[in-house]
């Protein structure tokens, strides 16, 4: 059972990375992830609790959601008041320098200065003081405690105050900026509903959705939104599913229709059975997705983490050795020079930038990808989706609507299409497939179970069954060949479902299925981002030449078994690079599970998509695919847009720094100015 724990005060991701690490070192399994402010656990939430309140002491650990805006807000408030009054005594401190330094002993200059020192930056050098009993030395806090204490020592007050004053102010703007991107990332997933208007002995009650049990009847008025699944019992309306699916065109529903928790009924009153508990429901189920995404992270994001851990003491030797090495080795250089450019080094070299942006970065391409209607299982997800050199098709349900209907029926050797059709639909009873059903519904009239003896069904050939005592079978071409049955060439345009009696071939159904409106503009879209395009189908060689080229697929595979579409999925894989499969996630689960991508299509309803696929379509629209491509790919690229720009800046001002050109002032506004851009740049992935 996992349990969520909110963590109000985590403000910085190494300490997110360090929480994390100690929670596994002591047996238990979870993550911690720094953009939602949050902890998910899997064991002892108790020892949990003890564990990321020793590591760090300043995260206060709260259940369920309540109190952390408000805590937010008492810390803003709180930030404001010793910022404002370290920067009074600062501007004071400037402005009578000269009287202040002529005190005895400089006492005036010291208790003014250090007044304000204390002010912006007591939290972290308690912070820096406490990591270091806890065994963690290297990290933002001790890189700017030691700098100014440095300056400190080596008489640079203004600088000092200046520096820790204005990274305070950073990180003050920081916190701002950090803390509305996630307000602004979960916004796009506020679709849990909030209450549910329960129907009992003839009264309504408002009650939380998790109160309500399948079967209990609830009524869902205009504008609100449908808090579980179920079914409707009176009313008509249009209900609007885009905060599920990311489609915009509003559904009509009337009695007997599905429909979904988390979407928006439109101008008419409803009755809805419940058909699944809130636990079991459509909206519970995506939310769990996305808020489980975030601990499957990218290989930029677990890379940058590690690098971070190593960064910040190879930083601190460097500084050491700028300090010392230069006045020992170079003639003249004297060590209150070069301190002070180590010094510096220290402030510009703070790792804040990387860490903080791209978890963000990634956390905003998972929620604006789910707000679309695609739903991603995790950032490694969505650097793999940036990396596809080819997407592989299902053909039934994924290209083409997957709504089959007769359109033809084609009786030889004597028999007649009623007897045809009624053989077939008796054959085809027992399955769900779509092919079947469509004969079902061709024929039209109740089949009597009990004339359908020996059923079985053969994968990827079709069925056998004695009907009245006949011999009947019903299936593909290779069926027939397979039972050695002879029948004329079928060279016909479509889906054929071929028929015999008692080893006798007695004709053929020919069934036809719908292109789907935006396939041939995903296809086209897919082309015109340089990725192949290939279909497999259990379909016939005809049917499935038809399809590939109306619209435009460059490869396929015709007449295929479950099993040889996952043989010619690896083939792929071993020529083509990274292969996306994109299926209906239950037919094609283990095809699915193997590509480096495996993409469900129509994925709300199907515990199996859900489950195996890596990436779910909400909606049954191939189109979603490049789209969902695209988000990948600008997630990446903002990713590495701050990576290379927080490094080449950094690389940049270390030069200088290290030549003596520039000083903490000019360190502490590239540091906190790099961190902001970089954070604001992250936010760029939402629009």
């Amino acid at each position: 059972m996992k349990k969520k724990l909110k963590l109000e005060g985590l403000d910085c991701a190494n300490c997110a990375y360090e929480i994390e690490e100690a929670l596994k070192k002591e047996g238990l399994k979870a993550y911690v992830d720094f953009a939602g402010k949050q902890a998910v656990i899997e064991g002892d939430v108790e020892k949990a609790k003890r564990i990321i309140r020793r590591t760090e002491p300043t995260v206060r650990i709260l259940e369920g959601d309540e109190g952390h805006d408000h805590g937010d807000e008492m810390n803003i408030r709180k930030e404001l008041i010793f910022i404002f009054s370290s920067a009074a005594l600062f501007v004071l401190g400037i402005i009578f320098r000269n009287e202040l330094h002529n005190t005895p002993y400089s006492a005036g200059e010291y208790a003014v200065f250090m007044s304000s020192y204390l002010l912006s930056g007591g939290r972290i050098l308690y912070s820096a003081g406490r990591n270091i009993r806890h065994g963690k030395v290297f990290d933002e806090n001790f890189l700017m405690a030691v700098a100014t204490i440095g300056a400190i020592i080596i008489h640079e007050l203004p600088e000092a105050v200046g520096v820790m004053l204005f990274f305070q102010v950073g990180e003050f703007f920081q916190g701002i900026s950090v803390n509305r991107s996630r307000r602004s990332i979960r916004a796009l997933l506020e679709i849990r509903p909030d209450h549910a208007n329960l129907k009992t002995d003839g009264k309504i009650i408002t009650v939380p959705p998790e109160n309500i049990s399948p079967g209990d009847i609830i009524v869902v008025k205009p504008g609100e939104k449908i808090p579980l699944d179920g079914e409707v019992l009176e009313g008509r309306t249009q209900v609007d599913t885009s905060p599920l699916t990311g489609e915009s065109v509003p559904v009509g529903v009337g009695p007997g229709d599905t429909v979904l928790a988390g979407s928006i009924n439109g101008s008419g009153m409803i009755t809805v059975m419940v058909t699944k508990s809130l636990e079991k429901s459509s909206i519970y189920r995506i939310l769990e997705l996305v808020e489980n995404a975030r601990s499957k992270k990218s290989e930029t994001e677990q890379f940058i983490t590690r690098f971070a851990r190593y960064y910040t003491p190879a930083v601190v030797l460097g500084a050491l050795a700028v300090a010392i090495l230069p006045p020992l080795l170079i003639p003249g250089a004297g060590f209150s020079e070069w301190i002070y450019r180590a010094l510096v080094l220290l402030v510009i070299s703070c790792p804040c930038a990387l860490v903080i942006s791209i978890p963000l970065g990634y956390f905003g391409g998972v929620g604006r990808a789910s707000h679309r209607g695609i739903l991603v299982k995790g950032s490694k997800y969505l650097d793999a989706l940036a990396e596809l050199d080819t997407v592989v098709f299902d053909k039934t349900g994924t290209l083409t609507k997957g709504v089959f209907r007769v359109t033809k029926i084609v009786p030889e050797n004597g028999f007649t299409e009623e007897e045809l059709l009624s053989m077939a639909a008796a054959a085809e009873s027992s399955s769900t497939h779509p092919i079947a059903r469509s004969i079902i519904e061709a024929y039209g009239k109740e089949i009597d179970p009990e004339t359908v003896k020996e059923y079985r069904e053969i994968s990827g050939h079709g069925i056998m069954a004695r009907i009245d005592g006949r011999e009947v079978i019903a299936g593909n071409d290779r069926l027939l060949h397979l039972r050695k049955i002879e029948h004329g060439a079928c060279d016909v345009k479509g889906t054929v479902v071929h028929l015999a009696v008692d080893g006798n071939y007695a004709g053929y159904i020919l069934i036809s299925d719908e292109v789907k409106d935006d396939a041939k503009k995903a296809i086209e879209e897919l082309r015109a981002m340089g990725i192949r395009t290939v279909m497999l189908t259990g379909d016939s060689e005809i049917a499935a030449s038809l399809v590939a080229k109306e619209l435009g697929v460059e490869r396929y595979f015709a007449e295929l078994l479950p099993e040889e579409k996952l043989d010619i999925l690896e083939k792929l894989k071993e020529k083509a690079g990274k292969v996306a499969f994109v299926g209906d996630g239950i037919n094609d689960a283990p095809v699915i599970a193997r590509a480096d991508v495996g993409i469900a299509m129509g994925g709300l309803g199907s515990e199996a998509a859900i489950e195996t696929a890596d990436v779910v379509i909400m909606t049954d629209a191939p189109s979603r695919v490049p789209e969902a491509i695209r988000t990948g790919q600008r997630t990446r690229h903002i990713v590495w847009e701050n990576i290379g720009f927080a490094m080449g800046v950094k690389g940049i001002f270390i030069a200088l720094g290290i030549v003596g050109m520039a000083t903490m002032w000019e360190a502490v506004f590239a540091d906190v100015g790099v961190a902001l851009i970089a954070v604001f740049n992250a936010l760029r992935i939402l629009r």
